[in-house]
């Protein structure tokens, strides 16, 4: 006689060859052929399930992907990994390169306080983690505590336990066939993590790894561009500021002075470029010695840029003659600027270790108030004209020259 429900259950299992796994299965008045249903209804929810972990597994190690660096690609681990292994703590730690030690690098923790802490390092030969890479199988403890009375100088197992943590997951790192680091799961619950969460990390281990050593390798390639615009930017500084003052070098203020030039030519405006020189500087080093003299310099610089106004420019000429550009300026404020930088000079001896001075500058400015005067040329000879005159006046003074 035939049984309606053998078509049915055929077309069942064409749905299940479809992915589609909610079929009506009939079972009907117990015999063999309602036992065949029931094993059709097991598999039937047996596959929905695991389709839709898999369907769960490629949507969170996509979101995973999504970081660029490696704590970025483990906050998204730690965020999203929940739905598929219970866990109140996660913590990653990686081979040295030797493959001698394994260093813990990233942790985050329901606990309040994280007890083994980042830097943490052990030793990998002779250790239970040395098996985990050897057979490439996730480890299960769930009794943490009982485990700790088997190995009393497990010292990495003695803080977790006391941040809490009473069950563990430990998950080895694969890429490309080397031993990368270990992600460890753990619970404040006993009896937690199921074989079936072995074989769940199993179908990702292998993607994850990749994707955590993509990161490292992206994070690696951050740090070294950071590096190499540090290195470039320290060679820049040292390229065009002087050693001693922090200032401009000579080279740098000039080219800074044709830069202003330009800028007050196409705005119409008055600029002002002064010489400053230290007043019988070289009696300070030829008394004292280049040392003391250098206190000096430092000192004198200090003084002159507290005077200046925030857009001004200073930069040392080379020895103890200093320029500073003021744009815009005129002769009023060229005056004013002046007066300030010499009286903060002239306000206090200057304390070296060599003993105490006191010193004075004497300024000249060169104003260019026409479109004939804004050369660098006229403009740089016509401050050192001024500063001819007030120091052949009789120094600790100020003359303006204009153009």
């Amino acid at each position: 006689m035939h049984d309606a429900r053998v078509a049915r259950y055929r077309q069942a299992a064409e749905a299940f060859r479809r992915g589609e796994f909610d079929a009506e299965i009939p079972v009907g008045a117990p015999d063999e052929m309602s036992e065949l249903g029931e094993a059709l209804r097991d598999l039937a929810q047996a596959l929905k399930e695991q389709a839709e972990q898999s369907s769960m597994l490629a949507r969170i190690t996509e979101k995973i992907n999504e970081g660029l660096v490696i704590d970025e690609v483990l906050d998204q681990i730690y965020e999203n990994f929940f739905s598929l292994i219970p866990y109140d703590r996660i913590g990653l730690g990686l081979l040295e390169e030797d493959e001698t030690l394994v260093r813990a690098v990233w942790a985050r923790s329901e606990a309040p306080e994280i007890k083994l802490p980042l830097g943490y390092s052990a030793g990998l030969a002779g250790s239970s983690l040395e098996e985990i890479i050897r057979t490439g199988r996730p480890r299960i403890i769930n009794d943490l505590e009982a485990y700790l009375e088997q190995h009393p100088y497990s010292e990495s197992t003695k803080m977790i336990v006391q941040e809490g943590m009473r069950s563990s997951l430990t998950c080895p790192l694969i890429v490309r066939g080397r031993p990368d680091g270990f992600l460890f799961f753990s619970s404040v619950k006993k009896n937690v993590y199921l074989e079936s969460h072995q074989r769940l990390f199993q179908q990702i281990a292998g993607q994850l790894a990749v994707i955590l050593e993509k990161s490292r390798i992206h994070q690696d390639l951050l740090e070294k561009t950071v590096q190499l615009r540090e290195a470039r930017d320290a060679l820049q500084h040292a390229a065009t500021r002087d050693s001693l003052t922090g200032l401009w070098n000579r080279r740098s203020i000039l080219d800074l002075l044709k830069r202003e030039i330009s800028r007050a030519q196409r705005e119409g405006r008055s600029l002002s470029a002064v010489m400053i020189d230290i007043d019988n500087f070289k009696r300070i080093n030829d008394r004292v010695g280049h040392l003391a003299g250098d206190e000096v310099l430092r000192e004198v610089t200090r003084r002159i840029i507290g005077t200046l106004r925030t857009a001004d420019i200073l930069g040392r000429l080379g020895g103890e003659e200093f320029l500073a550009i003021l744009f815009p300026s005129n002769r009023k404020t060229a005056a004013e600027v002046m007066e300030r930088a010499r009286r903060a000079c002239a306000s206090g001896p200057v304390v070296t270790d060599a003993g105490v001075f006191d010193v004075t500058i004497s300024l000249g400015a060169a104003v260019a108030t026409s479109p004939d005067g804004l050369d660098p040329t006229a403009i740089l000879k016509a401050a050192d004209r001024a500063l001819y005159r007030a120091k052949n006046e009789g120094r600790n003074r100020s003359e303006v020259e204009e153009l």
